[in-house]
């Protein structure tokens, strides 16, 4: 399996490479480039799971810079909380207020598509980023990586630090997020398939809150007395996680990896309560959604192999664009990030 980031190392897993390739992008790039003078100016709303964490802080810093690049009007807004009925109140209202666009992370798709094609019927283009929806409910999906990739990659990258052996929990953030279960979806299928010692013993939905997933993590430790390690797929997770292995004495006992921030998992990283974190750029992300926002309002729908200033080359599978690929923060590597 092949990972590629922003630096240039190369770190060897037994028998899968992960590579990190040196990275500014071609600033001469077609897409993402500054709108022309006369050009109207269109209003993208754009709506994360919640609010105020590091992760769609970041989000926000890319979305507002492409925003800015390209002559649009931002809004962007979410709930305190990932639920979902305020989610739909702030779709409600960038549907009153005659949006343009409407890019949403989905926290429950279900209970979203109403609301979602009501937009679509009145005329505004909508789109998922981070966490997708239903496929009549949007134009397209801007996801990060490839699901089966990193569902995989997320589940090696706990048993090369547990023999591939033992019990493991997983802590994800919204029970419903489809994004967050297709990668669950995945890890298990890595599990039945190349580790039979090793067993799923809980999936606990946090909500995408640190002080949730602190406490399923403490409550997951004492129950599972045997517990060999946890897995966080949402940003919350690891840390929270490493934070409970310190707390209860068990560090390097008890193994932890999952997608977070380099700057959040730094400190667990070094002191050996966490071993792997795993992420893209989350400001990327958010750059890249407002690009292609714009760029169908445009008329030009993302096309596979397209070249995005300040993104890279993306990929597109039928209404599915993939950003890039996942990188890895180790000990060793994590101080070269800064986000």
């Amino acid at each position: 399996m092949l990972f590629v980031s922003a630096c240039g190392l190369a770190v060897q897993h037994d028998n899968y490479e992960i590579i990190y390739a040196m990275g500014n992008d071609d600033p001469e790039a077609p897409a993402g480039q500054p709108a022309e003078d006369g050009t109207d100016k269109f209003t993208i709303g754009v709506v994360p799971k919640l609010v105020e964490i590091p992760y769609f802080n970041l989000v926000e810093e890319g979305a507002r810079e492409a925003a800015e690049h390209l002559g649009a009007e931002l809004i962007y807004k979410g709930p305190p909380i990932a639920d979902t009925a305020q989610q739909i109140n702030i779709i409600q209202e960038l549907i009153e207020e005659g949006v343009d666009a409407i890019a949403v992370s989905a926290n429950e798709p279900d209970k979203l598509l109403p609301t979602l094609l009501k937009a679509r019927s009145q005329g505004i283009k909508v789109i998922t980023w981070d966490s997708d929806t239903y496929r009549e409910g949007r134009d397209f999906f801007v996801n990060m990586v490839d699901d089966e990739k990193l569902g995989r990659h997320l589940l090696d990258t706990l048993a090369w630090n547990t023999g591939e052996k033992g019990e493991f929990a997983i802590l994800t953030g919204q029970s419903k997020a489809a994004t967050l279960n297709e990668w669950i979806k995945w890890m298990k299928v890595q599990q039945e398939e190349y580790y039979p010692a090793m067993k799923l013993v809980e999936i606990a939905a946090t909500d995408d809150d640190p002080q949730k997933a602190y406490e399923a993590a403490k409550r997951m430790l004492a129950q599972y007395p045997n517990l060999a390690g946890m897995i966080g797929n949402s940003s919350v997770g690891p840390p929270a996680a490493a934070q409970a292995v310190k707390d209860a004495g068990r560090t390097g006992q008890v193994k932890v990896v999952g997608l977070s921030l380099p700057n959040l998992m730094a400190p667990y990283l070094a002191d050996g309560s966490a071993q792997v974190a795993t992420l893209w750029s989350p400001k990327k992300l958010g750059y890249l959604t407002v690009v292609l926002a714009v760029q169908m309002l445009e008329g030009n729908p993302p096309q596979d192999g397209m070249t995005v200033a300040n993104v890279g080359i993306i990929r597109v599978n039928g209404d599915v664009v993939v950003m890039g690929d996942p990188v890895d923060f180790t000990e060793e590597n994590v101080n070269q990030y800064d986000f």
